[in-house]
């Protein structure tokens, strides 16, 4: 059983830090919505499971709550930004689904 859909183009980013972690941050309008509908079932760190699809490439992850950006940030894997020719500053057409 799937929860809900969600479709949007969002730019990938590069973490500030050790490794080079990738992310997409997720539109406010959209994050709020799964806050409110799916907050509660939030697993460590307040995470999200999510089935993502960004092209031909997909795969099962987690929505992370990122309070600097008052929104969730979705990480996107070396090998999917390989196989979609993604890099920092890349704008990414996203498919999002709850994972239930």
């Amino acid at each position: 059983m799937a929860g809900s859909r969600y479709s949007f183009t969002a730019q990938v980013w590069e973490h500030s830090g050790e490794g080079s972690w990738h992310f997409v941050s997720l539109p406010e309008e959209i994050a709020d919505d799964i806050e409110e509908r799916y907050g509660h079932r939030a697993g460590g760190f307040g995470a999200v499971r999510v089935h993502v699809r960004i092209g031909t490439s997909s795969w099962s992850t987690s929505l992370f709550p990122d309070r600097k950006r008052a929104t969730y940030v979705l990480p996107v894997k070396k090998p999917v930004r390989v196989a979609e020719d993604l890099v920092a500053g890349s704008s990414a057409e996203i498919d999002l689904t709850i994972a239930l």
